[in-house]
């Protein structure tokens, strides 16, 4: 199978929310047939969903795989469930989340995957990171740039840059 750019959003905000993102990518990082390309700043962002929780860590990476979205799917679930995440609340607090965002410019609805994630045009702490490593990539279905998307979103949760993780 030919190389295919993917993205994934990445998330914490249980225990230490910076240090959570981090082991996550480096564990992505060291998943076989999946080399990082780039990836953006962390941000700290306002909890949506209308439950009590403490603000989130967020940043988004860019990755060269050869897997199937299935299978990149099923690497991240699996590296979520090594790092002890459980799937509690809808919107709740999370040790890690992540979000396969887009994969090439597939368009694809099955039981467990939508692609590209159908959440992400509504979403600040995705589209900040994302606007960061890849302002000029089109929505497949919405036919929009990640920076045309993130000027006309109308979400107004707080994404602050962190200038450490410290």
């Amino acid at each position: 199978m030919p190389h295919t750019i993917a993205y994934i959003g990445i998330g914490s905000n249980l225990g230490t929310p910076g240090k959570n993102c981090i082991e996550a990518i480096e564990k992505i990082s060291s998943t076989k047939d999946i080399k990082i390309i780039s990836r953006s700043s962390f941000y700290q962002t306002e909890p949506i969903g209308g439950v009590q929780q403490d603000w989130f860590v967020n940043s988004a990476i860019k990755i060269k795989t050869n897997l199937s979205p299935t299978h990149l799917l099923s690497a991240l679930l699996n590296i979520e469930s090594v790092m002890g995440r459980t799937r509690e609340e809808k919107w709740g607090p999370r040790l890690i989340d992540l979000d396969l965002l887009f994969y090439s410019n597939l368009i694809l609805e099955k039981e467990g995957l939508t692609l590209p994630h159908p959440e992400i045009q509504k979403r600040k702490f995705v589209l900040i990171p994302m606007s960061e490593i890849a302002e000029s990539l089109v929505h497949p279905t919405l036919k929009k740039t990640i920076k045309t998307l993130l000027q006309e979103s109308s979400d107004g949760t707080v994404v602050k840059k962190l200038k450490s993780l410290i």
